[in-house]
């Protein structure tokens, strides 16, 4: 599920849209609040805020799952953190051979960035 909708093609291809306008703008619909809670929400523990940062920064944007493991808690509760954000439309993944590589999108960073801009 993605929070963020690609702008026509006559705009920059990088540009997006937001899922929601800046919370300066308008009040949200209870759609628009809901699917921006599942991101914060998902945004909100600890470890996966760390993995979150971890792929982000990751050389390329992209990160191995051998290469982010390391944020305190098991391999298996690293695998359930990257679900949950994977599920709040944060992270995508591509299983290549017998490792899982996860990316953020950069329309997902643009997106968070402007829903947060003062207007």
């Amino acid at each position: 599920m993605s929070n963020v909708k690609a702008r026509p093609e006559s705009e920059a291809p990088d540009a997006v849209v937001p899922c929601c306008p800046p919370l300066s703008e308008r009040p949200f619909t209870a759609e628009e609040a809901e699917r921006t809670a599942r991101m914060f929400k998902a945004l909100g523990d600890p470890v996966r805020l760390r993995l979150f940062s971890a792929v982000a920064s990751h050389e390329g944007g992209e990160a191995c799952v051998c290469d982010i493991s390391d944020v305190g808690v098991s391999q298996p509760t690293v695998s359930h953190h990257l679900k949950k954000l994977k599920e709040a439309g944060l992270l995508t993944s591509e299983r290549r051979g017998t490792w899982v590589y996860y990316r953020v999108e950069p329309s997902v960073l643009a997106a968070m960035g402007q829903l947060l801009a003062v207007r």
